[in-house]
């Protein structure tokens, strides 16, 4: 239409950085970051932030250098989220879990200029660079992140290092009227998030400005995250950037409160010094809570809301949260959706409905949220919708812009990952009669035996509800006779027993008989990544191992 114009009175390209920027003239004096006994206000992050980005240039930092970081959950970890945008750079967050081989690999890959380290991971990133030092690569500066909890007892004397090249002292060589580098454009990068790795070698996805800010709106929005939340930092902030939380809650004006390791207790004991409002968690972090002993319960001092995801929730988990007085939504998605994509809105009407078809409704992924403009499952083929009769299996598939930019140095990877003009996830599931979708597996998980798709997803609900079972992953176990058959590794709940056999014959009462595990595996721990899910291409390699089942195994009949 004539008289259209862009200009800066009508257009600014769309970063997370704004959030600092308005909860530090709204909220300025309330609490952003709570770690033990330290406190800043909004005022104080925003000029935390703004004093980073500030050294950063100083050391040479300049729009689309990679800044990398390997630390816990503390604040630190949370100021490097807007002061590493702020310069202009691209920040990665690295595994905690990861040994310095793997930390080396990445850093070379994403060709950081520097890395912050925690002092309890400085061992693992002095290994990498020793490892870097043997190649031509261009070694990182290296910042060290000393405890900042002056409570704590660890606080580490025996770390020398240049005052230069310590956290607080970087600070201090920043300046408050530093000109913040805004995006020149939306669709700029602001982070690099490496994949876990469970099913590949991991690869590294690109977050746009814009991506980060629509994906921090749309999950406050589906979390009811009103102003001035309590967010509890149970999700690791190295993870799909804490899941966009990093910035959510800054949108709203919250508090972060910061911890370094997630145990029972330490949850339970926030929430109720803090009056904590809202947690995220796997579902390995669920379980953690429902199997807390006695004592290491306290009373909720009102309804928590808490957002799960990166493996579906076995429903008995669900249902004994909502029994403690916790409000649980279900949200799915990947690294290369910004982690949550979907969300599996409640409707009033399924509220009259039995407890345990509750629980079952809400462990299904649901729809799209806000942010994101299409989920669908298609035939990975034809791209053609299947049915939605919860049957016929598909391909997971996302269209919008919180999909990623791409894989960094990898073009053909992205352009296998949008072929069709979707982006094909590899998860597989069936579409229910109104609209929400179900996982049913990862597409290398699922197993096939005797022709029959069986989902370990479903296999796995049912091996988590028995009462001595913490925790269960299924893995396909070759077999001369059917191709193969489900094999189960379980853990057992401390101070319970149960035979391989009974808990087959639990799975046999509640799944058809060619679904139910034909091998029980008792194992002390599953092998899992920092993000709670399961390592099942280690698992697999175990049932590899065992070779295929003797004849006289149970019948499927």
């Amino acid at each position: 239409m004539e008289g259209l114009i862009r200009s800066s009175a009508n257009y600014v390209p769309l970063s997370p950085i704004s959030f600092l920027k308005r909860s530090a003239l709204v909220y300025r004096d309330r609490t952003s970051v709570v770690y033990g006994d330290v406190r800043y206000t909004w005022k104080d992050t925003l000029e935390r932030c703004t004093k980073l980005a500030s050294a950063l240039a100083q050391l040479g930092i300049s729009r689309g250098d990679v800044v990398a970081a390997l630390a816990p959950n503390i604040p630190a970890m949370y100021e490097l989220h807007f002061g590493v945008p702020m310069v202009g750079a691209v920040l990665c967050t690295l595994n905690t879990r990861h040994d310095s081989a793997m930390v080396s690999v990445l850093l070379r890959h994403s060709e950081a200029k520097i890395i912050f380290v925690d002092y309890q991971f400085l061992h693992i990133a002095q290994g990498a660079i020793d490892i870097l030092s043997k190649t031509r690569t261009k070694l990182p500066l290296l910042i060290l992140i000393p405890e900042s909890d002056q409570s704590s007892s660890n606080i580490s004397n025996t770390i020398s290092t240049s005052k230069n090249l310590e956290y607080e002292s970087l600070l201090l060589t920043g300046r408050l009227d530093f000109e913040v580098r805004w995006p020149n454009d939306e669709c700029d990068p602001i982070s690099l998030n490496y994949t876990s790795g469970t099913t590949s070698s991991p690869k590294g996805v690109i977050y746009s400005h814009r991506g980060a800010y629509l994906n921090s709106l749309a999950v406050a929005l589906f979390n009811e995250m009103s102003s001035m939340p309590v967010y509890l930092w149970c999700v690791p902030m190295f993870h799909c950037n804490g899941w966009c939380l990093t910035w959510a809650v800054a949108a709203q004006g919250g508090t972060n409160v910061c911890q370094r390791n997630v145990t029972a207790r330490g949850i339970f004991e926030n929430i109720s010094q803090h009056k904590v409002t809202h947690l995220g968690g796997a579902p390995t972090v669920l379980n953690m809570i429902i199997n807390a002993a006695a004592s290491e319960r306290r009373t909720l001092p009102g309804k928590v809301a808490v957002m799960t995801g990166a493996a579906p929730p076995p429903p008995h988990v669900l249902f004994k949260m909502e029994e403690l007085g916790f409000i649980v939504t279900h949200s799915y998605g990947l690294t290369e959706t910004y982690g949550p994509a979907t969300v599996c809105t409640w409707k009033p009407e399924w509220n009259s409905l039995p407890r345990d078809t509750q629980a079952k409704l809400k462990a299904r992924q649901g729809v799209h949220h806000l942010g994101l403009e299409e989920i669908d499952i298609k035939d990975p083929v034809t791209m053609k919708s299947v049915p939605p009769d919860a049957k016929t299996m598909g391909e997971v598939m996302f269209r919008g812009n919180i999909v990623m930019n791409g894989y960094l140095k990898n073009l053909k990877a992205t352009q296998d990952a949008f072929n069709g003009g979707w982006f094909r996830s590899g998860d597989l599931g069936v579409k229910h009669s109104d609209g929400y979708i179900e996982l049913k597996d990862r597409s290398k998980d699922i197993i096939i035996s005797g022709g029959e798709n069986i989902s370990t997803i479903e296999v796995e609900a049912a091996l988590s509800s028995h009462p001595a079972v913490l925790e269960a992953a299924v893995v396909g176990r070759p077999d001369d006779h059917w191709g193969e058959t489900p094999c189960a590794f379980v853990k057992l709940k401390n101070g319970s027993n149960a035979s391989a056999e009974e808990i087959i014959k639990f799975c046999r009462d509640r799944l058809p008989h060619y679904m139910a595990p034909q091998t029980v595996v008792f194992e002390d721990d599953l092998p899992k990544t920092s993000t709670g899910k399961t390592q099942k291409f280690v698992l697999r390699e175990k049932a590899k191992a065992m070779g295929s089942l003797p004849r006289k195994s149970i019948s499927r009949l």
